[in-house]
């Protein structure tokens, strides 16, 4: 019988439901934790003082009433200012690396031109924007939760292996030991490290930082060189059986349509992506076929807000209108309400924050595959 490590498990589990309910609802006491968490009020009490230490949570400067147990109690918040989440989004032309709170404030953000494509090349150039970073950190003694990297193909959610990365020119790649490597070697600190989709992990950004509750299930089409869509269902990221899912931009929208990237016609990416937008009547066609494909996604996941974000709807805003209006004109033949569409909350930066984002999300649910293994610090 395993006692220590049921223990353990039950603890990280503990810690994670009050970490949750504060993320939730700032300034809860520790009576109300307990009241909201089934738990009791000494496991809380101690469960908070521990989050308190390693500062994840801080008390309010002054107690307030309002827990009907005739005394004031000392609110709590997450910690905005001791713990920090950092995301590094490799994108097609650049690197993109964002310091990030707990809360989701925007702390700082740096991008650099691409030098390379070749993995090694990346996880070099990725370790030389991270090592100052982490330093400066720790003068300042912040501790780094973890690090989330994100980018354009197939991730593998529990080993991190690369399946598919075409506008990187990688496949079968196991880039997350490459980057733990390199960052080991750079002599970096910087807790687990997590590697995932770049629209996986923006959808994690707007699922874990939005304002008031949560929208689930949540879509985020990313819309660059290629296109893809980052899918949150039921709490989790629905990624499939590979990574793979959410490759939107290689679903077939014209039967022997224009030649896509990865050899197929007919491709959404070969309307939509960056390479096939030249003209005004590309923008255009391209507007009308996100549309569809927006569609296409509210039958089958009935979202309750699709995001759409990436380089190209921040170059051409007038594609999310030409999108919208193709939505709408679908939903009122059908007599449905039509689905939230809406810009993202980070612009450009959402990939990379969701990337920082998906260390809060791991760290938040310890027994999701994938999970760190050390939750406490």
């Amino acid at each position: 019988m395993q006692t220590t490590g049921d223990q353990q498990l039950l603890k990280r589990i503990n810690r994670s439901v009050l970490l949750r309910l504060m993320q939730q609802q700032g300034g809860l006491s520790r009576a109300r934790l307990a009241a909201h968490s089934g738990l009791t009020k000494s496991t809380v009490s101690a469960l908070v003082r521990e989050l308190l230490d390693e500062q994840w949570l801080v008390e309010a400067s002054s107690p307030v009433t309002g827990d009907g147990l005739g005394r004031p109690s000392t609110p709590l918040q997450l910690n905005a200012i001791g713990r920090v989440l950092i995301g590094i989004e490799v994108a097609v032309e650049c690197l993109r690396m964002v310091c990030v709170s707990l809360t989701g404030e925007l702390l700082s953000e740096h991008e650099a031109p691409l030098d390379s494509s070749d993995p090694q090349a990346v996880c070099a150039q990725a370790s030389g924007l991270l090592q100052p970073l982490c330093a400066d950190l720790g003068a300042r003694h912040i501790t780094i939760c973890g690090v989330g990297l994100c980018l354009p193909g197939a991730v593998h959610d529990s080993t991190g292996v690369v399946h598919f990365a075409p506008n990187l020119g990688w496949r079968n790649l196991d880039f997350l030991a490459m980057i733990r490597a390199a960052f080991v070697s750079a002599g970096i600190e910087c807790g687990p490290v997590y590697v995932q989709n770049d629209a996986d992990a923006a959808a994690l950004g707007e699922y874990e930082f939005g304002a008031g509750p949560k929208d689930d299930p949540l879509i985020f089409i990313n819309c660059d060189v290629g296109v893809g869509a980052g899918i949150v269902l039921n709490d989790r990221l629905f990624t499939g059986a590979r990574g793979a899912a959410g490759e939107i931009g290689h679903t077939i929208l014209q039967i022997n349509g224009p030649l896509c990237s990865c050899g197929r016609h007919g491709c959404a990416e070969a309307f939509i992506g960056a390479r096939a937008i030249k003209t005004s009547a590309d923008l255009e066609r391209a507007g009308a076929y996100l549309g569809v494909l927006i569609q296409n996604l509210d039958a089958l996941f009935n979202p309750r807000a699709v995001v759409l974000g990436g380089k190209i709807c921040a170059q051409y805003p007038g594609l999310l209108t030409q999108a919208k209006a193709t939505v709408a004109q679908y939903t009122s033949q059908s007599g449905m309400p039509m689905t939230e569409i809406r810009a993202p909350r980070y612009g450009l930066q959402a990939p990379a924050v969701g990337a920082a984002a998906l260390v809060l999300h791991r760290f938040l649910r310890p027994l999701s595959e994938g999970a760190s293994h050390v939750f406490g610090h």
